[in-house]
């Protein structure tokens, strides 16, 4: 990691909740992926069902997990870099949206 990313999240009480969340999910994925800031299919799995099993359900077929593979790894390297794992993000989040809106925007 950079330095100026390491004094960013040291700094942690002027980043904004927004920016927080931001810093956690790029700090996720290099909890799984490493130095070498790829993650590989048993890392993927490993990232899902230790840190999204709320919102997304553990793998456990081989199939379910290849599938979900071959859908993110755009640039067929058999491996998922970090624009390919945001995808991923930003798919569970928008599918989840609709969990977090107030009851009252709903009528």
């Amino acid at each position: 990691m950079t330095e100026e990313f390491l004094q960013m999240t040291a700094s942690k009480e002027s980043m904004s909740e927004l920016e927080s969340s931001m810093a956690s999910i790029i700090r996720v994925f290099h909890k799984y992926s490493g130095h070498k800031c790829k993650l590989r299919k048993a890392e993927l799995k490993a990232l899902i069902n230790n840190e999204m099993s709320h919102f997304i359900m553990k793998i456990h077929e081989n199939e379910t997990l290849d599938e979900l593979f071959a859908d993110l790894d755009q640039n067929g390297d058999l491996e998922i870099d970090f624009k390919e794992f945001i995808t991923l993000i930003s798919m569970v989040t928008s599918a989840c949206h609709e969990l977090f809106i107030p009851k009252h925007q709903n009528n």
